[in-house]
Formats: C-alpha cells, structure tokens, sequence
C-alpha cells in the first residue's frame, strides 16, 4: 500500500482529515509488508489524531480490533491532557 501524507503542521488538523490520516496510518501499520522504518515513519502520524479523534467520540463508538494498535491507541490517549480514565 503507497499512501502520502500531508507534511507536518502546528495546527490540529480537520475532523475529516483526522479521520483519513488516521485510517491510513493504521492500515500501514497493520500492513504485514510494511517495513519497521515506514511504521516507525507512521506512528507520530497516528497518534497526532487521536486528539481530534477522541474530541469527536470516535473511540466512544469504535473499537479497534487489533489487540497491538488499540493497546498503543489506548496507552496514548490516556497519556493526553484532559483524560477522563487517569482522573478515577
């Protein structure tokens, strides 16, 4: 899978961009041909819409059945500021 991604910027990205990268970066990551380096490129990528992604209540509504990639989602959303898990 060849997918581009848009250069890095300072400003939270839009809900429906959030969404693309995101599933994109995830389906790399997945991606059993995709080498260590690329997913190591990928992770930062991911991870900067979780932001977005958790302001729009996606992970209300999905879970990710992929027991490595919702372990790393998971440890990374508890891990922002404003969690609501970390505050129990």
């Amino acid at each position: 899978m060849n997918v581009c991604f848009m250069s890095s910027r300072s400003t939270t990205p839009a809900p429906e961009e959030a969404c693309t990268t995101f599933i994109a970066a995830a389906q790399l990551m997945l991606d059993p041909g995709t080498s260590e380096s690329r997913r190591m490129q990928v992770e930062p990528q991911l991870v900067a819409q979780l932001p977005v992604l958790r302001a729009l209540g996606v992970f209300n509504l999905f879970v990710l059945r992929d027991p490595a990639l919702r372990a790393l989602v998971d440890d990374e959303l508890a891990a922002l500021p404003g969690d609501r898990r970390s505050a129990a």
